[in-house]
C-alpha cells in the first residue's frame, strides 16, 4: 500500500521552561510543504537560522540530544521528535526562541495530545521509507548494543540495566506505533539523586523538578545533603531514610518506557521512517545518535532504495497486459511484468537470458547488455506509467525527447534480473513527461537516468 507524507492541519503553540537552561521558552510547530522534513528555526537569533533535524548535526548527548551548526543550537529535541515519529508527521517547521525545546512534564504526552487535537493533513507526495534489508548492528565496549533487523513494520524492544536496588533491569516494547499515545508518550525522563549535584555543577538541569522528571533515590545520603539538593531543585524536603521513587510511577516500568521514547526521538534523526525491528540493549542518546548516523550512511549509498522484488507474488501487469498497452514486440519488448505502481511511480522487471539477440555481436565471448537497451527498457516502464490512464496502445504512444544524467555503474550480463523504478519528477503538462529512473540488479544500482518524453495521440 502506498504511504503518503503528512503535516499538521494548523500551528501549535507551547510555552514552557528548558530542563537544562531554566529559560522560559516559546515554541511554535507549523505546517510545512511536501519533502520539507522536520526543520528547526531559532527565532531569537539574527537571520533566524533554520536547519533539518538530522543526525549530522548532533554535537552533544549528555542528558539529552543537542543539534548544532554554528550559532544555531537546539537541545533536548528528543521528546518532540519522538512524538512526531510515532504520529507519522513528516513535514513541520519548529520555531523556538531559545537554545532548547521546552521540557513540559518530561515526557511526550503534551506533544502527542496537541498534534492529535489539530489532526494531520495528508499530502500528495509519497513517503520515502528506509526498508531494512540486512542486519545493521552497533556495539560499544561498554556493552551498549543496538541492532536493526528486516521486518514488515517498525517496532522497538528496549532493555535497560542499572547497578541500583531500586532500578535494576527493565524491559519495554512497542509493537506498533498506534500504541505509542497510551503506552509510551507519558513516560517521564528520570534521574538518580546521586547524579543531581554533578549535573548542577555542569550547568545542567536548571529547570528540573518533580513535575518534569522522575527522581530515583536509591543510595542513602545525609539529611543535610538531601535537603541541600532539594533546595537546589526547588522541591520539598524528603526524609533521608526513605529510599525509592520521589514521585508516583505512571507505569511499573516507566524508566524503560522513557528510554524507548528517547530511542524513537533519536531515530527520527535518520531523516525518514524506518521499516524494521530495532532492539536496543542499554540505549542512551550517545549510542542512539551514533547508530542513527550509521543508518544514514547506509541510506546514502544510493540515492534511492532498491524495490523489493518477490518473484512469487502476482504481478500488477503480466506480459499480455503489457502487450495491450505498449506497441513493442520481439525483439524490442523489454518489460516482462510490472510489480508495483502508484500515481507517480512504477516498478518493472526484465529477465536477461543468454538468448537475447544483441548478444550475437555484444559480445560473442563476453555477453554484456548494451546501455541503449537498458535505457529503452526503463523508458518502456515509464511509458506504462503514463499510459496507464490512456488505455490500450491503439490511441496513444510515448516518444523519448531527451536524456540527461545518464550513468551506467555496472555491467549487466545473462542471468541478471533488472528491477527498474521510474518516478515522475514533474506533473505531466501538455503531454510532456519528465521522469527519473533507477535500474537495479538485486540491491546493486546498475544504471540511472532522467528522461523527457512526449505523449502523442495517434491519428
Amino acid at each position: 500500500m502506498t504511504q503518503y507524507q503528512h503535516t499538521i492541519n494548523q500551528s501549535i503553540h507551547f510555552d514552557g521552561f528548558g530542563l537544562h537552561t531554566g529559560l522560559k521558552i516559546c515554541m511554535d510547530i507549523e505546517p510545512a510543504p511536501e519533502n520539507f522534513g522536520i526543520q528547526i528555526m531559532r527565532t531569537d537569533l539574527e537571520g533566524t537560522p533554520t536547519f533539518p533535524a538530522v543526525a549530522d548535526y548532533v554535537s552533544a548527548t549528555e542528558r539529552g540530544t543537542v543539534l548544532e551548526n554554528g550559532k544555531w543550537k537546539v537541545s533536548t529535541v528528543e521528546h518532540l521528535l519522538s512524538a512526531l515519529h510515532a504520529l507519522c508527521v513528516d513535514n513541520v517547521l519548529v520555531k523556538v526562541d531559545a537554545p532548547e525545546v521546552p521540557i513540559l512534564d518530561g515526557s511526550a504526552r503534551y506533544y502527542v495530545e496537541a498534534i492529535k487535537q489539530v489532526g494531520l493533513k495528508q499530502q500528495h507526495a509519497e513517503r520515502q521509507v528506509f526498508v531494512v534489508r540486512k542486519k545493521i548492528e552497533y556495539i560499544t565496549e561498554k556493552g551498549n548494543h543496538l541492532i536493526l533487523m528486516p521486518d514488515d513494520h517498525f517496532s522497538v524492544d528496549v532493555l535497560v540495566g542499572y547497578d541500583s536496588p531500586i532500578l535494576g533491569n527493565q524491559y519495554a516494547q512497542l509493537e506498533k506505533l498506534e500504541d505509542y499515545p497510551t503506552e509510551i508518550a507519558s513516560a517521564r525522563t528520570f534521574v538518580f539523586v546521586r547524579e543531581i549535584e554533578p549535573l548542577l555543577d555542569a550547568g545542567l538541569i536548571k529547570g528540573g523538578n518533580l513535575d518534569n522528571a522522575l527522581v530515583i533515590y536509591e543510595r542513602q545520603v545525609s539529611q543535610e545533603k538531601l535537603d541541600k539538593l532539594a533546595d537546589l531543585c526547588h522541591v520539598e524536603h524528603q526524609p533521608a531514610d526513605r529510599l525509592g521513587y520521589l514521585s508516583d510511577l505512571k507505569y511499573p516500568n516507566e524508566p524503560s518506557r522513557h528510554k524507548l521514547l528517547d530511542v524513537l526521538g533519536d531515530m527520527m534523526l535518520v531523516g525518514m521512517p524506518i521499516q524494521g525491528k530495532l532492539i536496543a540493549k542499554y540505549p542512551g542518546h550517545g549510542v542512539n545518535t551514533a547508530f542513527a548516523k550509521i543508518i544514514r550512511k547506509e541510506m546514502k549509498k544510493t540515492n534511492v532504495l532498491p524495490p523489493i522484488y518477490d518473484p512469487e507474488k502476482k504481478p500488477i501487469l503480466d506480459i499480455n497486459d503489457i502487450k495491450d498497452r505498449l506497441p513493442h514486440r520481439y525483439p524490442m519488448q523489454l518489460v516482462d511484468k510490472i510489480i508495483q505502481q502508484t500515481k507517480n511511480t512504477i516498478v518493472g522487471i526484465k529477465n536477461i537470458t543468454n538468448n537475447e539477440p544483441y548478444f550475437q555481436g555484444h559480445f560473442p565471448d563476453e555477453p554484456i547488455v548494451p546501455g541503449v537497451i537498458v535505457i529503452e527498457a526503463m523508458a518502456q516502464v515509464g511509458g506504462l506509467l503514463v499510459l496507464n490512464e490512456k488505455g490500450s496502445n491503439d490511441t496513444y504512444g510515448t516518444y523519448l525527447m531527451k536524456l540527461d544524467k545518464v550513468k551506467f555503474r555496472q555491467k549487466i550480463v545473462p542471468g541478471d534480473t533488472l528491477i527498474m523504478r521510474m518516478e515522475l519528477i514533474e506533473p505531466v503538462r501538455r503531454g510532456i513527461v519528465v521522469m527519473r529512473g533507477h535500474c537495479f540488479v538485486g540491491e546493486r544500482l546498475v544504471a540511472e537516468a532522467e528522461m523527457v518524453a512526449q505523449i502523442i495521440k495517434h491519428k
